[in-house]
């Protein structure tokens, strides 16, 4: 297989205007129904991003193809399972393997909707559940909506490291930066899967086992913050290398979701709106959450007192560490997705939980990209909200569960908040824009 890869990645070298149909092909097969089993699609989409990241594709273009190749994978699956139902098991290859499609089939049949989720991410489950989902007949808009979501994450999680591997190998990077990486990844690879875990099995400690998870790896932020400065810069230079004009309204759009008196606001009238509807317990719960971690990131902004990246014309004077729009999105966002969950079955509470972290990790992304944090900010101020979070939700659950909300109660509060969320967006946009210049 090497020789094969090596010529492989040394003709689309040579010849970079196939590279863009080779990442779309790539993607489309990882996701295929069998032939993502067969085919060892994970090395060569490593191996086509790195080749991207060179300086042949921007890390848009490369996880818009990953994005657009996985969507066509998981559409002609689905498609496949629709048209044969049962009978797709007299196929050759699944006669002969009928593990492939069983262990997808229990898996979906456990898991349902989070199956699609969660078994992106897990190799010889991801071409089959797409298929499995067509056999049992699942509406197509609810198939496409997950697809989309899933789609999403899987492109950022299997394109990104490859593009960025290819990037960092053309730009002086700090001598430390790939163990820095290492070590990060692993950590929160370990947190993410153990959640996942005890989530799913709905383990009766879940809560306080993933707020512990969170707290220690905060605790190894704070104190191992100066001995990861070669990350945060080896970050930030591949970061502002390729930060374009064109994609700045975007992001500071999605930034100022974030903004202070956004958040501050959005958690008044979130909680407000629980305590007018009678709903105590949540009403604690989503103010004490939001409250809290506004008070800890105050707190500790000023005892760590850590100076911001000088990458803005005009460089932001508060403390860096850590960063208030990561802590305040991801506590809300949680908020809401747990709400959300609330008399559901621990796959759907799940599913509500990665739903919610989409558009606070967005915001986040959004502190690095501008210039404002450094890396290890928005991932403590991540962790702060989860620690927060966990530690509200324990408390309000002490005597018993919390329940769902009533939908009355949802047709409340999610306009509200929408529109709250809108017009703070657009609000003075401009003048935002010039905030961010660099």
């Amino acid at each position: 297989m090497g020789q094969w890869l090596d010529s492989l990645t040394g003709w689309l070298s040579a010849n970079p205007q196939w590279l863009g149909l080779a990442i779309f092909l790539v993607a489309c097969i990882e996701c295929l129904a069998i032939a993502g089993i067969i085919v060892p699609g994970t090395v060569l989409l490593f191996a086509v991003a790195v080749l991207a990241g060179s300086g042949t594709f921007s890390l848009g273009e490369t996880l818009l193809l990953g994005f657009l190749g996985g969507l066509l994978g998981d559409a002609l699956s689905y498609t496949v399972g629709k048209y044969f139902h049962q009978n797709i098991r007299r196929l050759p290859l699944l006669r002969h393997h009928p593990e492939w499609i069983g262990s997808a089939e229990a898996y979906f049949q456990r898991y349902g909707i989070a199956s699609l989720l969660v078994g992106r991410f897990i190799g010889p489950l991801r071409p089959m559940l797409p298929m499995v989902a067509g056999m049992f007949d699942m509406p197509l808009p609810r198939f496409i909506a997950v697809s989309l979501v899933a789609g999403a994450g899987w492109s950022v999680a299997y394109l990104l490291p490859g593009w960025a591997t290819g990037a960092a190998m053309r730009l002086p990077l700090p001598e430390g930066f790939w163990l820095d990486a290492g070590i990060i990844a692993g950590t929160l690879a370990v947190i993410i899967g153990l959640s996942l875990t005890t989530s799913i099995r709905d383990q009766r400690h879940g809560t306080r086992l993933i707020a512990g998870m969170s707290f220690a790896a905060l605790a190894g932020v704070f104190l191992g913050w100066p001995y990861l400065h070669e990350f945060d810069q080896g970050v930030m230079t591949l970061v502002q290398e390729h930060r374009s004009q064109a994609v700045d309204g975007v992001v500071v759009l999605v930034t100022r979701l974030g903004d202070f008196r956004t958040q501050f606001f959005l958690g008044g009238l979130l909680t407000g709106l629980l305590l007018l509807a009678r709903q105590w317990r949540h009403a604690l719960f989503a103010g004490g959450a939001l409250m809290g971690t506004a008070l800890a990131n105050g707190t500790l902004k000023w005892l760590f007192a850590r100076a911001r990246p000088e990458v803005l014309t005009d460089p932001l004077t508060s403390y860096s560490m850590p960063s208030g729009h990561s802590s305040a999105s991801f506590a809300f966002f949680l908020v809401m997705a747990v709400l959300a969950g609330r008399g559901q079955p621990p796959r759907m509470r799940l599913t509500w939980v990665m739903l919610g972290c989409i558009p606070a990790l967005a915001i986040a992304l959004s502190r690095v990209y501008l210039g404002a944090h450094w890396p290890t900010d928005i991932l403590a101020g991540a962790l702060l909200a989860c620690c927060v979070c966990a530690l509200s939700l324990t408390l309000s659950q002490y005597r018993q569960p919390l329940t769902a909300l009533p939908l009355r109660v949802w047709w409340l509060v999610l306009p509200a908040c929408i529109a709250l969320l809108a017009f703070f967006a657009m609000h003075a946009l401009p003048q935002a824009l010039l905030r961010y210049q660099y």
